[in-house]
């Protein structure tokens, strides 16, 4: 009741009350051109829905021609496709892109707008709350005797009730209007990141790109569009897979055994199922078991690639002791390092361009082992590259696993 005796008080001294609008949309002075730009980013998803739609139509020609015999003319055609794929991923990726920019864009005017709505609703109840202040110790009778006869106060005091609910719904309105300003500032950072993101992706694509057109080119080399060349060249590359596959395994299981025999495993601390990324680089180009591994009618993809510049930094995964260090001196030599750690698993590091370690050597998680490599043409990147990155892979009982079953990201 004291309440509204006080703001009874507000009437005596002219002060005139008005309602305090809390938008629940955007009615501000941006509304227009926050329109038009959420018009723009319609049209721009809706082109990035038929792209995607292309893109998947690439992605189904693709597995259908993996699905007939393996010929030059067929891989051609895996390799046009997924150059057009890629072109128009790479469509995709810039439209997204400037629909990041039309939305933070949006959700800028519209913070601006709901900042401006905010401040009058604060002011005006600033102003209320000093005028009740100012005026709270009239009486009734100096109230009642304002007013020309009763039912005029009594219609007055009924509208102040209303009013007084008016107003607690308006205080709850500004705290609902200041939590979806949060809200818009969150999502305006949140698309930030996305855009970031989205650049360096599409940086990655266009790598991506360069790489299909180079083993397109290559493949043209090697076979001069010989059916009987390229029959040739895939038996080459499968003697020089299985040969290093069998050099990986055969030392494997002899350093394993003599390291067992001199129980140096179990004095390796750290959960060994636990690995930490070899690179700075999170970016996988090509996946274990990848169904897109441009050399997969050759065999398996038995590791990950992680996109790495030439001579980056490399760590080893977990501690334990250097099996291999195969360095070379010609580029068709395949450099790596095998790392032995304890309960059976073991690390592989593929296409090194240097190697700073030493067979027999013990090495600590997160230890510099070498520099990656994998540039065509360069010392140690070996038959099997577009590009360079680094060829990683953890084994079980020597058997390839999937390396993102024991990555952990927060190392």
């Amino acid at each position: 009741m004291k309440k509204i005796l006080l703001l009874i008080l507000i009437l005596v001294v002219g002060f005139s009350i008005q309602p305090i609008l809390v938008l629940s949309g955007n009615t501000g002075g941006n509304k227009a051109e926050i329109d038009q730009l959420n018009d723009a980013i319609a049209e721009k998803k809706a082109k990035i829905q038929q792209l995607e739609k292309s893109i998947s139509d690439y992605k189904d020609k693709i597995k259908q021609k993996r699905l007939e015999a393996v010929s030059l003319s067929n891989q051609m055609a895996i390799i046009d496709n997924r150059v057009a794929q890629v072109e128009l991923d790479i469509e995709a990726t810039g439209e997204k892109l400037d629909s990041l920019v039309l939305e933070i864009e949006s959700f800028e005017l519209s913070i601006e707008d709901k900042e401006k709505v905010i401040k009058k609703q604060q002011s005006m109840l600033a102003e209320l709350i000093r005028t009740i202040h100012q005026n709270d110790n009239k009486s009734y009778i100096e109230i009642a005797a304002s007013y020309g006869n009763f039912s005029e106060f009594y219609n007055k005091l009924q509208y102040l009730q209303t009013m007084e609910k008016d107003m607690g719904s308006s205080v709850r309105g500004i705290k609902i209007a200041k939590t979806d300003l949060e809200d818009k500032k969150t999502k305006k950072e949140e698309r930030k990141e996305t855009y970031e993101d989205l650049k360096e992706e599409l940086t990655e694509k266009k790598t991506n790109l360069e790489e299909q057109v180079f083993l397109k080119q290559d493949l043209l080399v090697q076979t001069h569009s010989s059916e009987l060349k390229y029959n040739t060249l895939l038996g080459n590359l499968k003697k020089q897979y299985q040969q290093i596959e069998n050099e990986v395994s055969s030392i494997e299981k002899e350093v394993r055994r003599k390291l067992e025999s001199g129980n140096k495993l179990e004095v390796i601390t750290g959960d060994p199922t636990k690995l930490s990324w070899p690179t700075q680089s999170r970016y996988i180009t090509s996946r274990f078991h990848d169904p897109d591994y441009p050399y997969r009618h050759v065999f398996e993809h038995s590791g990950i690639d992680i996109r790495a510049g030439h001579g980056t930094a490399l760590k080893a995964a977990g501690s334990g002791y250097i099996a291999r260090a195969k360095r070379c001196s010609v580029s068709s030599c395949y450099s790596y390092v095998m790392i032995v750690h304890s309960s059976g698993i073991s690390t592989v590091y593929g296409h090194m361009s240097g190697i700073t370690v030493s067979e027999d050597q013990f090495v600590t998680r997160g230890d510099v082992i070498g520099y990656s490599g994998g540039t065509p043409g360069t010392v140690g990147a070996g038959p099997f590259v577009t590009g360079p990155h680094l060829h990683f892979e953890v084994r079980k009982n020597g058997i390839p696993v999937n390396p993102l079953n024991y990555l952990v990201k927060d190392w």
